[in-house]
């Protein structure tokens, strides 16, 4: 099941086809550690295709390499968008930060109020309740980037423009609730 990427996406992985052989999204067995994933491994590998649970316009190509050597306290995920896509909704997390690097491709990057184009080489880092970012691919072929980040057993996770808070929790549901709806109480 995919639980954690770079702005939640919250769907079931698709099984893994015979092009991921040893790259499927579980873990490894004992058996079977991987430290080295090769780039003709990666290349080859499909990926999981993601829609975002609140942006029809959110839709990417996941490989989480991270997952085919059994990190589990970072992500670290080769993300694919197609032109004119986003990669996620407008977001900020509360506790846990993310950064990208970009491989191939255009993108624009918003952050907070302001918008700033993002090309191979660049590099963003989001920390943790800091200004709500998202990207698109404004280029004419596949935007392509490394995305990195934490994988607490509990996180918050705002989408300001939807009016959405998102909370997670180990072991639980992944919960979603109004903002306006939210009531601010003195500590107990």
């Amino acid at each position: 099941e995919s639980r954690r990427c770079s702005g939640f996406f919250f769907q079931r992985a698709a099984a893994p086809t015979a092009a991921l052989c040893c790259l499927s999204t579980a873990r490894p067995s004992r058996g079977e550690e991987r430290y080295v994933i090769r780039r003709e491994e990666i290349e080859a590998a499909a990926g999981v295709a993601k829609n975002h649970f609140l942006n029809d316009n959110g839709k990417r190509v996941n490989k989480s390499v991270s997952d085919w050597t059994g990190l589990r306290k970072i992500g670290v995920h080769v993300i694919s968008v197609e032109p004119g896509r986003d990669s996620t909704e407008f977001h900020f997390h509360h506790h846990e930060e993310e950064c990208l690097y970009v491989l191939e491709g255009e993108a624009e990057a918003r952050i907070g109020d302001e918008v700033t184009i993002l090309r191979p080489g660049d590099f963003v880092g989001y920390r943790a309740q800091g200004k709500p970012h998202s990207l698109r691919n404004i280029g004419t072929g596949s935007l392509k980037y490394l995305v990195v980040g934490q994988r607490l057993d509990h996180d918050v996770c705002d989408y300001p423009e939807a009016g959405k808070r998102l909370y997670l929790q180990a072991g639980l549901p992944p919960t979603v609730v109004d903002l306006a709806d939210l009531e601010v109480v003195p500590h107990l």
